[in-house]
């Protein structure tokens, strides 16, 4: 195997497993962060359910998964649902489910907006440009669309039509650490890991980032070979519940091109020896 053939895989593997983080992160504002599945209840928003266990997920899944069987044609329910079916990775379900509410409700740009994340998630990327690019509106654009819409042009590898999205995304939002996140994701699949970090950090400092963004700073860091100051980043100021989700999944995103050992053993060799 020629030396370019394996950088073209390593690529591809790295493309890999940062998609799905880009994608998640590029849509996750797409739904409110305050939806009523029921009246009087308010559900929790998308960063609080990172911080849940599988069990919480589980009995969360089930308790809106009945009030979606109760009324499919509830808009809250169905995109409640949806979000909760994609975070536990049922992306086929919660596409289903989407298709359901995007018939009873198919000019709602809260749902084509997940409808498209669905697509997105269950791989039909030009299908989601369809509809995210169907959801934005000349007159009111919304920031959220265009950074979604830039995080599928990437998976498609456009990804200067991608950059140009989340760069009109940010004139529409200046400093949202999720568009800036996302656009170092960008530079990550293109394989120029100084430059997304330059924007992982920028998005890392903004008041607003949560822990996927400081997430994604790890992960880039990690990937540079600098594996204790990205363990340190994935467990800073989280509860220990939190930090030991976030190095999970840092260790997941590594494994997948076969880098943890190999990062975890350089940095042991870097360090001096005491005697």
């Amino acid at each position: 195997m020629t030396r370019s053939t394996t950088l073209q895989i390593r690529k591809a593997r790295l493309a890999q497993a940062t998609g799905a983080v880009l994608i998640a992160l590029a849509l996750a504002g797409c739904a409110t962060k305050k939806d009523v599945t029921t009246t009087g209840s308010i559900q929790p928003s998308a960063a609080s359910m990172e911080a849940m266990s599988a069990s919480q997920l589980d009995n969360l899944e089930r308790s809106i998964g009945a009030a979606y069987e109760r009324n499919p044609k509830d808009r809250n329910a169905g995109l409640r649902y949806a979000q909760v079916l994609g975070m536990t990775g049922k992306h086929v379900q919660a596409l289903a489910v989407m298709q359901q509410v995007v018939i009873a409700h198919p000019t709602d740009r809260d749902v084509l907006s997940a409808y498209g994340k669905a697509q997105a998630a269950a791989g039909q990327f030009e299908q989601a440009l369809e509809t995210i690019r169907r959801a934005q509106t000349p007159d009111r654009p919304d920031w959220r669309l265009y950074s979604a819409e830039g995080a599928v042009l990437d998976q498609l590898g456009r990804s200067d039509e991608a950059r140009q999205k989340y760069r009109m995304a940010l004139d529409a939002q200046p400093n949202e650490p999720t568009i800036i996140s996302n656009l170092g994701m960008s530079y990550v699949l293109t394989g120029d890991l100084r430059t997304a970090e330059t924007y992982m950090r920028n998005a890392a400092q903004q008041p607003a980032a949560d822990s996927r963004v400081r997430q994604n700073l790890a992960l880039v860091v990690g990937l540079q070979g600098r594996f204790a100051e990205a363990e340190t980043i994935a467990k800073r100021e989280l509860s220990q519940q939190q930090a030991d989700a976030n190095v999970t999944y840092l260790r997941s995103m590594l494994s997948q091109q076969n880098s943890w050992a190999k990062l975890a053993d350089k940095d042991a060799k870097a360090k001096p020896t005491v005697n």
